[in-house]
């Protein structure tokens, strides 16, 4: 299990030193049509039916985005990498997509309100995981979803969150709370099987 001294040192990442190669990991870049065909497989799960006004934190360069805007939501994106924004932009041109260059816990979208809050592997890394949820639960709309893709990686130094801890951070904020587990699906990470934790929590509001 992390502690938040561990998280924080995600922060030391220079992510626009990595936005030209972060594409080459399988599950960033979905290059691979059967990895792309299974995140988007359980995007479908995961999102609503109908076209929603979906905020996607920690967009990176738009992996995500693009599979949401394909299957008809509205997209907004933000990140706090001007380099990962640059290439989401250019990857969803012509999409019914925007996207800022901000802090994935205090985004940048005003009084602008959604139906689904999408994050994945951010949580994690903030110093105050407790109180981005409260925010980010108030950009919702009644009735809307926060969509959290989490995990624990690493046996000798493990980083992340586990999904115990992530429930019981989200009990008094929603009224349902689901966990689907992912660590046995290896088509979500390229074709290769893992063996930490690795899940998404779909939580109504």
């Amino acid at each position: 299990m992390t502690n938040e001294s561990d998280a924080t040192t995600s922060t030391d990442v220079d992510w626009d030193a990595q936005a030209a190669s972060f594409d080459d990991e399988p599950d960033h870049g979905l290059r691979d049509p059967d990895v792309r065909r299974a995140w988007a497989e359980r995007l479908r799960g995961w999102l609503p039916g109908h076209a929603a006004d979906v905020l996607d934190l920690g967009c990176g360069t738009g992996s995500l985005s693009l599979l949401t805007a394909e299957q008809g939501h509205r997209v907004t994106g933000v990140d706090r990498s001007p380099n990962m924004v640059a290439l989401a932009r250019a990857k969803l041109a012509g999409r019914d997509a925007v996207f800022l260059v901000g802090d994935a816990a205090e985004p940048p979208v005003g009084e602008e309100r959604f139906d689904v809050v999408l994050v994945r592997h951010v949580l994690w890394s903030l110093p105050d995981p407790g109180r981005a949820l409260r925010h980010w639960r108030e950009l919702l709309r009644p009735g809307g979803r926060l969509v959290l893709i989490e995990g624990v990686w690493g046996t000798v130094t493990p980083v992340g969150i586990p999904a115990d801890r992530l429930t019981a951070l989200l009990a008094p904020l929603a009224g349902q709370v689901r966990v689907d587990r992912l660590s046995d699906d290896a088509l979500l990470w390229g074709r290769v099987a893992v063996d930490d934790e690795r899940y998404a929590v779909v939580a109504t509001v």
